[in-house]
């Protein structure tokens, strides 16, 4: 993963690297640049996040002739793939003659490693199908809250599939952010505002749980992938991406093939179309480099204030109705995500205050005989092991 900056900078280090690699400059410089990137982060984690939901949900609701959804997945993945080549590229300082012996090498000689990819790359590829049902059928508020499972899915495939613990704050976190769901989805039911006929709920709900299965599963997959290989992130979604967009023109085929041939492949395309389709090709390689700079707590926050954005903006653009039910299912939600992000330090920390606030004299906790102290806080992102949103994010050019 630390490939994901090619040429060795501080970028391509993390946090830790912008101090360690500074060493010349006065410590206050250091910091204040390294809290500038961490502010440019959020801002930018957060306008992807909301930009890309509302995106789609406008040119879902345009009045005229619907764009295809499954040919914006497929150009998704072929400016992806493109841009990751063009990537391993500069990586290879312009060499065609060694991009080509190494693409040979990793792709048709590892072959193994790359059919690998073809399990998660079906999964994405049906995931972003699943998003473009689920917007088309749900105001980009409700989607946005109930798209958070996909936390929930990625952290019980972690525990099944990468042995991981979760801390009791985190299993709590969970169980809140299932509960915020629920309300959202009660009040989406019970008929939260005026609703176009052409909408159905039902099956934009089923959209986004079967996408939040296949995010939390090929999220889970494909970090286990990553950790028993020696590739580069931008090899292994150029792999992707060769899966995907095969496997996206089969399920363009099978599910529009016969309209797609009769109406043209860019039939609806406008402006509005083509930045959906940037968005989903060249915003998740964004964040995967942005978020290098960001912890954990920091995708947190970002992710709250990204559901924060799309509901302010679903009320100015769709006139979206929030009610005090909406109002409580999110904010569970956004405590929920809060609380997840957090590091384990910052959890032992919070249950050993809530134990101490319980008892009657001061905290007498002490270290058991022969074991190292609990880990401190810090501002820099801790161990990538441990850090329950790194795999989604790093492979969020793939999904959403």
């Amino acid at each position: 993963m630390a490939a994901v900056g090619s040429s060795g900078s501080t970028a391509a280090a993390g946090p830790g690297a912008v101090s360690a690699g500074a060493g010349a400059l006065e410590p206050g410089t250091v910091s204040a640049a390294h809290r500038r990137l961490k502010y440019i982060s959020l801002a930018v984690l957060v306008v992807q996040n909301a930009s890309l939901i509302l995106s789609i949900r406008y040119t879902r609701t345009l009045p005229g002739d619907r764009f295809f959804a499954t040919t914006a997945v497929v150009m998704a993945e072929v400016l992806k793939g493109l841009t990751c080549l063009l990537l391993l590229f500069a990586q290879k300082r312009g060499n065609v003659k060694h991009l080509v012996l190494f693409l040979h090498e990793a792709v048709l000689v590892q072959y193994v490693d790359t059919l690998k990819l073809a399990v998660p790359s079906l999964i994405y590829t049906l995931q972003n199908n699943l998003q473009y049902v689920a917007i088309s059928n749900l105001p980009a508020a409700t989607f946005q809250v109930t798209y958070q499972l996909k936390i929930l899915t990625t952290a019980l495939f972690s525990v099944l599939m990468l042995n991981r613990s979760l801390s009791r704050l985190q299993w709590a976190s969970l169980l809140l952010l299932f509960m915020g769901v629920a309300i959202v989805q009660a009040q989406q039911a019970g008929g939260g505002g005026p609703r176009p006929l052409d909408q159905n709920p039902g099956a934009g709900l089923a959209a986004v749980v079967a996408s939040c299965l296949s995010s939390g599963f090929a999220g889970v997959y494909f970090e286990k992938i990553l950790k028993g290989s020696s590739g580069s992130v931008w090899l292994r979604n150029l792999q992707l991406g060769l899966f995907g967009t095969a496997l996206g023109l089969a399920g363009l085929w099978w599910a529009e093939g016969t309209a797609v041939a009769r109406r043209g492949f860019f039939f609806g395309y406008t402006p509005a179309v083509w930045g959906v389709v940037l968005n989903q090709a060249f915003g998740g390689l964004l964040v995967a480099v942005v978020v290098k700079y960001a912890d954990n707590i920091l995708k947190g926050f970002a992710t709250s204030l990204s559901i924060v954005l799309s509901t302010v903006a679903s009320i100015r653009l769709f006139g979206f109705h929030v009610d005090p039910l909406f109002a409580l299912g999110a904010g569970l939600v956004i405590g929920a995500v809060y609380l997840y992000s957090l590091p384990r330090g910052a959890a032992k920390a919070i249950a050993s205050a809530s134990t101490s606030a319980s008892t009657s004299g001061p905290c007498t906790h002490q270290q058991p005989p022969g074991q190292p102290p609990p880990p401190q806080l810090s501002s820099h992102r801790g161990d990538l092991s441990t850090e329950p949103f790194l795999p989604k994010l790093l492979t969020k050019v793939k999904g959403s």
